[in-house]
């Protein structure tokens, strides 16, 4: 009887414990498997369609680690995107998201953007037709570099081509390898049209943003 209780006991202590803290450092040596794709300027992905890879460097970090987990989960549906999530633990998706949150020089996005064009302020308010429905600036903040909290994240500067491909993914369901699921996201896109989420993609890629890609070497 007295070592069952002995490992509840330990078990409950280990639940109390604090999780590690993020390694940047150690985030570092996990990132070798991101930089055949986030570590070249402008390089394509091509599935489900040609389009930039997103910068990552500078992006929130929680940001990151729920894009990882959710690629992990399933939840995203890329499949090269999910094979690498599904490799890693809690601990690397903290390390490798402290890394590149602080990867590459810093920036600081200006606390007000450019107005976005007359059909494009439309698309980016709240739809009349949804009660308690959300404009995109009350998530994603009003230069779309500071969002709510640190788990949005940031848009300004982002890569067109990706926030179109990543937008259009809300709206496939059903799908084994295309696709995401996140209840907010879905409900704000399916009300726009292919050419409307590009246009709101060009606009947001427009601004100045903090986002960057930073070059990367194989051989460090």
């Amino acid at each position: 009887m007295l070592l069952p209780r002995l490992l509840i006991a330990l078990a409950t202590l280990v639940a109390l414990l604090p999780a590690q803290a993020q390694d940047a450092k150690r985030g570092e040596k996990q990132a070798a498997m991101c930089i055949g794709c986030h570590g070249i300027p402008g390089y394509q992905a091509s599935f489900p369609e040609v389009y930039r890879v997103p910068k990552i460097s500078g992006q929130n970090a929680k940001y990151i680690e729920a894009a990882l987990q959710a690629y992990a989960k399933g939840d995203r549906k890329h499949p090269s995107m999910r094979g690498i999530a599904g490799t890693l633990t809690e601990q690397d998706m903290k390390d490798l998201a402290a890394f590149y949150a602080s990867h590459g020089t810093p920036v600081q996005a200006p606390a007000s953007v450019k107005p976005a064009p007359p059909e494009v302020a439309k698309l980016l308010a709240a739809d009349p037709s949804q009660p308690g429905s959300q404009a995109c600036l009350d998530c994603h903040g009003a230069n779309f570099s500071k969002g709510k909290d640190d788990t949005y994240p940031k848009l300004a500067g982002q890569h067109a081509d990706y926030l179109y491909v990543a937008l259009k993914a809300y709206q496939e369901q059903g799908k084994a390898t295309w696709g995401r699921s996140n209840g907010v996201m879905q409900g704000q896109v399916k009300r726009f049209t292919h050419p409307e989420l590009k246009a709101i993609a060009k606009y947001l890629a427009s601004l100045e943003g903090e986002l960057q890609t930073v070059p990367q070497s194989r051989l460090r």
